[in-house]
Formats: C-alpha cells, sequence, structure tokens
C-alpha cells in the first residue's frame, strides 16, 4: 500500500506513469476511442472511470511539460457538428485548481488527434461516455 496515490490508480497505470520521460504522452481517452487499434507502446483499461475523475487522480503525480507552449490536447469537434462539449469545463475546472491554465491547452482536429495519440507512450481506455472526452498529457520533469 502507498500513501496519497488515488485508488483508480491501477498499479500498472502507476508504474507506466513512473516509467514515461521527459516528453512522453499519455492519452486518457473515452469509451469510443479506438484504444488498441493505434500505436501505443501500451494500452491501460480504466472501465467504470470517467476522464475527469482520473486526470485528476493524474495530474498531481505528472508533471507537465514546461518546454512546450501546449501540454494538453484536446480533440476538436468535426466541423460540422454542433454539439459542444460540455466535458471541456470540467476539464478547466480541473487544470485550474492543478495550476494550469487554458493557455496550456490545444485543441487539433481529429485525425491530426489520432496520429499524434498513436505515437503515446501510453492509452488509458477509460469508461467515460462524453464525446470529445479525449485528453493527452505530456510529461514534464521534476525540478531540482
Amino acid at each position: 500500500m502507498l500513501k496519497n496515490i488515488s485508488p483508480l490508480i491501477s498499479p500498472e497505470l502507476l508504474k507506466i506513469l513512473a516509467e514515461m520521460g521527459h516528453g512522453d504522452t499519455v492519452v486518457l481517452a473515452d469509451a469510443n476511442y479506438p484504444a488498441c487499434s493505434g500505436g501505443a507502446k501500451h494500452v491501460v483499461r480504466a472501465d467504470g472511470i470517467g476522464v475527469p475523475t482520473l486526470l485528476e487522480a493524474i495530474l498531481p503525480l505528472l508533471p507537465l511539460d514546461t518546454f512546450v507552449a501546449k501540454p494538453i490536447t484536446l480533440m476538436e469537434v468535426v466541423p460540422g457538428d454542433n454539439y459542444v462539449p460540455d466535458i471541456w469545463n470540467e476539464y478547466r475546472r480541473i487544470f485550474n485548481n492543478n495550476d494550469l491554465n487554458d493557455d496550456q491547452l490545444e485543441t487539433i482536429e481529429r485525425f491530426a488527434f489520432y496520429e499524434h495519440a498513436d505515437t503515446a507512450y501510453c492509452v488509458v481506455a477509460t469508461g467515460e461516455r462524453a464525446r470529445y472526452a479525449n485528453v493527452i498529457l505530456k510529461k514534464g520533469i521534476i525540478e531540482a
């Protein structure tokens, strides 16, 4: 047992987050995301857990990259889709609670997102059912 680590973070995910190096990325994928058909080095199942809940558990553990302008990436709404991803407001609240802001966030086109995610160190396949709920986090360094 360890203290101060959310029980939502499985031993497998904790190991992978620790293995990740500076510049590696982790994708928190919604339930519709093709997690197993991409090129990520690892896929971890987190069925039944929503992305916001997992994001809240991971951010205190994972330093984000300060050498890039936008260490957080979301999938853009597809042109012509009038859907408004309310979940993004929840993400902003979580980011703000972790001393992050909108300036560190980018959205990219759907297929560009998939290409970027295919190079991820890990994809975490969650049970999140909200649309456009996918998030990519780029790991940074821990300052001395």
